[in-house]
């Protein structure tokens, strides 16, 4: 009784964190004449009620294709066209074609939102739950507490302002890898599908999903059972899918736009040199943990590859959108109860990557709020900075490589005091941004420092999840056991075995 309250209590307080960021403002509010990504998705209601299915991705004359035309896969437009069944009951004014374009009101605002709010309830939240629930080590408490703070992850909360459905592919991914985990491939491969099908931006992830079903099968042929017919769960991508289909922002974190504030790449590289390095420093990235999925297939290193197979999608894709940070952001969420400092800041940077688009969006106010709920709920709830030492934050590598040197060098501590310095930078951009004016020269110089800061930070994170995934020892998931800062009497070792006959500690939030 007791974990069900606790659980009703983790799904009430994400759900009133999302409702809460709705009553702001959206993209594109009363700006004409395009009005911004709510038009885009009303828009998208209105074509696929009213023309049929042959003409939603063509240009005809009901069908501009120039005005928010239609551009993610059909599973979107399906999704937009159940949601147009209930607004013409409504209000048939909503989706009336041509007339209701750039309509704006209270009540279709409130049902624009209750539409992302109710797909949040059928299928993310659940997932969230079930993960945390199956995969993750410890009590039913520290469960919840997991739960909860991939729920409060502000940069998807926040997409209640901006007005996207990018919870629904994502969390059709996080079924995915559910499926997979449980062993449940076919499913796992059908729920993946479905999320390449609803954006194509799923493509970042496809690749570690394709490595673990190889790398399974394979192992299971060499074992003698043999794999089962390939052919119904090849959902894999070849890499060489490194460009998005999103047109690309002015100011995005990743290599091409923070390397454009020092040189001009257009004017030094052709088009066609532009995509082969593009393709070539994220196969580069990617390869490398690919490949150890491909011969350890195991959820643990399926969750590291994910994580890195999109950073370096994002990181060095020809075209970028600065919401890919989110399918980043995803797999790392996934990652916050085994290294909780570093998913924590790494989730806290990618919020603050967005930032110009938040503040154009007039949701200043819930970025600061969200941001820092997030910060200090999960600090506490994970005991983040208690289970902060060489050993959890898996800097084994990284002390091989500076004990020849630096034998002393604390690098827990250091890591420590990066992520403070990382965060009181991040909270004076985002104060500057706002209330000073830029220079008249530079009127781009927030976003711009923003853009290269975040950029810094993700190259950084690509860096340390690859030497955290590639040298590691290979155990099970369920031998992953999380360790806490123990209160005990007499023994002040985090080492079981050290602190025998001794009484177990419990995490400082628990006591």
């Amino acid at each position: 009784m007791e974990n069900w309250s606790l659980i009703s209590l983790c799904v009430l307080l994400g759900l009133t964190s999302r409702w809460t960021v709705s009553f702001h403002s959206y993209s594109g509010a009363g700006k004409q004449p395009m009005f911004g990504d709510y038009e885009a998705q009303r828009h998208w209601q209105e074509v696929t009620y009213n023309l049929p299915v042959h003409e939603w991705y063509f240009i005809t004359t009901n069908n501009d294709l120039n005005y928010w035309g239609l551009d993610y896969p059909p599973l979107t437009a399906y999704h937009s066209l159940a949601c147009v069944y209930v607004a013409k009951l409504l209000n048939p004014e909503w989706v009336e074609l041509h007339a209701s374009r750039g309509y704006e009101s209270h009540s279709h605002k409130l049902f624009m939102r209750a539409t992302v709010l109710f797909t949040d309830i059928l299928i993310y939240i659940p997932a969230v739950l079930l993960f945390c629930f199956y995969f993750c080590d410890g009590s039913s408490k520290q469960k919840v507490a997991t739960a909860l703070c991939i729920l409060l992850y502000p940069g998807l909360i926040l997409d209640y302002g901006h007005f996207q459905y990018n919870s629904v592919s994502l969390c059709l991914a996080l079924w995915g890898i559910l499926g997979l985990g449980l062993g449940w491939d076919l499913f796992g491969s059908l729920a993946f599908t479905l999320a390449l099908n609803y954006k194509q931006m799923e493509l970042y992830h496809s690749l570690p999903f394709f490595c673990y079903l190889l790398g399974k099968y394979i192992n299971q042929g060499l074992t003698g059972r043999g794999p089962p017919v390939f052919e119904e769960s090849h959902v894999g991508t070849p890499a060489e899918r490194s460009t998005s289909t999103q047109n690309r922002s002015d100011k995005v974190a990743n290599t091409w736009c923070s390397l454009n504030v020092l040189i001009n790449i257009k004017t030094l590289l052709s088009r066609e040199t532009q995509l082969f390095l593009s393709f070539a420093l994220t196969l580069l990235f990617i390869l490398p943990s690919s490949l150890k999925l491909l011969s350890k297939p195991n959820l643990w290193q399926f969750k590291l590859t994910l994580v890195n197979s999109s950073l370096a999608f994002f990181l060095f894709s020809f075209q970028v959108h600065e919401k890919s940070i989110l399918l980043a952001a995803l797999p790392v969420c996934l990652v916050i109860n085994e290294i909780p400092l570093i998913a924590i800041w790494f989730l806290l940077t990618s919020t603050f990557s967005m930032l110009p688009l938040l503040v154009k969006d007039g949701l200043l106010l819930p970025y600061v709020v969200t941001s820092l709920a997030f910060l200090f709920l999960s600090l506490y709830l994970l005991s983040a900075l208690e289970r902060s030492t060489e050993e959890e934050l898996r800097l084994g590598l990284y002390r091989k490589l500076t004990q020849h040197w630096l034998p002393k060098l604390n690098l827990s501590r250091i890591i420590k005091w990066k992520f403070w310095f990382s965060l009181e930078a991040m909270a004076a951009l985002s104060f500057l941004s706002v209330w000073l004016e830029p220079p008249a020269k530079l009127p781009d110089l927030f976003p711009v420092l923003v853009s290269v800061l975040s950029f810094l930070h993700f190259l950084g994170f690509v860096i340390y999840f690859n030497l955290v995934q590639l040298p590691q020892r290979e155990k099970e998931s369920e031998e992953n056991k999380l360790k806490y800062v123990f209160k005990d009497i007499g023994c002040q070792r985090k080492n079981y075995s050290q602190c025998d006959g001794e009484r177990k500690g419990q995490p400082l939030w628990l006591e």
